[in-house]
């Protein structure tokens, strides 16, 4: 779900204005494809009450390699974090990225050219994915959302700057990983059939 544009520059290297414009624009789309993903598959309601959602989504972030950072089950929040590309594992993770290289390419050529362009790749390395969940009830179901972000805690392997936002195909990857698992928390819970 981290991703950072890596360059390999030729003799004729792209000038730090054309990778920023080209940076600007893939944020630009991937931001579009985020915030449509998250209305699609970052939100789902449940036929059960808030605390039992909470502590099967909790089992779940666990299980996924996630650690909490933050909790309130009164206020319905929960936040975990882990080293990318988790919750994928890394055969998820290089299936996500070949998804999304295409895309991302031709999002950067009209900015950096077609041979710089080839080169950029999604590098997981020195981030953290961070989940995000706010639980809240509604009509005696909780509907449960989720946000995904990237924090940076260790420079980039390449030195160049960051995306903000993740691979469309790792944040549905993800999202329905964290969903498959919430519900499995659930039926071993007897809260879900």
């Amino acid at each position: 779900m981290a991703v950072l544009l890596a360059l390999a520059f030729s003799a004729c290297a792209p000038t730090q204005q054309e990778i920023g414009a080209a940076i600007t624009a893939m944020n630009k789309a991937f931001q579009a494809d985020y915030e449509a993903m998250l209305a699609s598959n970052g939100v789902r309601r449940y036929k059960l009450r808030p605390q039992d959602a909470f502590v099967a989504l909790h089992a779940a972030f666990g299980k996924l390699g996630l650690g909490i950072v933050d909790q309130d089950p009164e206020l319905g929040t929960l936040s975990a974090s882990a080293a990318a590309p988790r919750p994928l594992d890394a055969i998820e993770w290089r299936q996500a990225a070949a998804t999304d290289l295409p895309r991302i390419r031709q999002i950067a050529r009209p900015f950096i050219g077609p041979i710089a362009a080839e080169t950029i790749r999604f590098e997981p390395e020195g981030l953290d994915i961070i989940i995000n969940a706010a639980l809240l009830s509604v009509d005696g179901s909780t509907e449960i959302a989720l946000t995904t972000r990237m924090r940076q805690v260790a420079p980039a392997p390449s030195n160049l700057p960051r995306r903000e936002y993740p691979p469309p195909a790792a944040v549905n990857m993800a999202l329905d990983k964290i969903w498959r698992q919430f519900e499995q928390e659930l039926r071993l819970a007897g809260k879900l059939p």
